[in-house]
C-alpha cells in the first residue's frame, strides 16, 4: 500500500495524504455480511458519556469479521479484498468450500485467489489459523486469543503483529505491539502474519473537518477554560499549570495508573509496555 499527496492549493490541503487504495478488489460490501451500526456518541447503556469528543462522523455499516476461525479443516478462497470503515486494516472476503462466506482481517501477502485454511497442522503462511502449539518460535501472527476458543481479542490494528519469542510448559511468550511480553497459552489459536495496510499510522488528516467525518468532536484546553471547570483553568493571561497534569475531575491525567488488578491476567505479563 502507498499513499498519495496533494498539491498545496489550500492550507487543508498542504500536507494531507490518503491510502491509494489499490489493494482494494471489491467497493461493495457482501450484503450478507453486514448489519447496521447504531451511533451512541460516546455513551454507555444508561445514556452517560463515558468518552468524551465522540459525535457525527459518516454513517457506516458493521462488516461481520470472523475472529473465531472456527471453519476447521475446511478451505476458503480469497474472493476479494476490500475497505472497512469500521478498521485501519483491509478486509478479506472468503468463500468456503461448504459454500459459506465470511471476513476475515486482511494480512500482508495475501491476494485474491489464494487458499486459507484453519487448523492444527495447516501450512504456515499468512491468513491461517493455528493453535500457538503448532506456529513455530519466531513466527509473527495476529487476532490471537486470551482465552482458547473465546476468538481473537489482541492485535486487530493495521500493520500490527506480534511475534513468538519462545514456548515452556504449557504456554509461549509472545512480544505484543506495545513491546509488552506476555504468556498466552498454546491452546490459544492465531492468525499466521502481519495485518495488511502497514502505511495506515502515516496518513495526516491535513483538516479538522476530515476529523469530523471520523466522528471525533473538537478538544477544548483546560487551560482555556475557568477555575470551576478544570483544575488548569483561571489566572490572568497564559499561565503555567501549576500542578501535575490533570483531568476535569482532579484525576493525575499521565502516568496514573488505571488498569484494574486482574490476578489471572497480571501474572501473565512477563515485561510491561514502557
Amino acid at each position: 500500500m502507498a499513499l498519495k499527496t496533494y498539491k498545496p492549493t489550500s492550507p487543508g490541503r498542504r500536507f494531507m495524504s490518503r491510502a491509494t487504495f489499490e489493494e482494494i478488489t471489491k467497493v461493495s460490501p457482501e450484503k450478507s455480511l453486514l448489519l447496521p451500526l447504531k451511533k451512541n456518541a460516546g455513551r454507555n447503556s444508561r445514556g452517560v458519556i463515558t468518552v468524551r469528543h465522540r459525535g457525527g462522523g459518516n454513517k457506516r455499516k458493521l462488516r461481520l469479521i470472523d475472529f473465531r476461525r472456527d471453519k476447521i479443516g475446511i478451505p476458503g478462497k480469497i474472493a476479494s479484498i476490500e475497505y472497512d470503515p469500521n478498521r485501519g486494516a483491509r478486509i478479506a472476503l472468503i468463500y468456503y468450500a461448504d459454500g459459506e462466506k465470511r471476513y476475515i482481517l486482511a494480512p500482508v501477502e495475501l491476494t485474491v485467489g489464494d487458499v486459507i485454511k484453519a487448523g492444527e497442522d495447516v501450512e504456515i503462511k499468512p491468513g491461517n489459523a493455528l493453535p500457538l502449539s503448532s506456529i513455530p518460535a519466531g513466527t509473527l501472527v495476529h487476532n490471537i486469543e486470551f482465552v482458547p476458543g473465546k476468538g481473537g481479542q489482541v492485535v486487530h490494528s493495521a500493520g500490527a503483529a506480534a511475534q513468538i519469542l519462545s514456548k515452556e510448559g504449557n504456554y509461549a511468550l509472545l512480544r505484543l505491539p506495545s513491546k509488552e511480553l506476555r504468556k498466552f497459552h498454546l491452546k490459544c489459536w492465531a492468525t499466521v502474519g502481519q495485518i495488511g495496510n502497514i502505511e495506515h499510522k502515516n496518513i495526516i488528516l491535513g483538516k479538522a473537518g476530515r476529523k469530523r467525518w471520523l466522528g471525533f468532536r473538537p478538544t477544548v484546553r483546560g487551560s482555556a477554560m475557568t477555575p470551576r471547570d478544570h483544575p488548569h483553568g483561571g489566572g490572568e493571561g497564559r499561565a503555567p499549570l501549576g500542578m501535575p497534569p490533570k483531568s476535569p475531575w482532579g484525576k493525575p491525567a499521565m502516568g496514573h495508573r488505571t488498569r484494574r488488578p486482574n490476578k489471572t491476567s497480571g501474572k501473565l505479563i512477563v515485561k510491561r509496555r514502557q
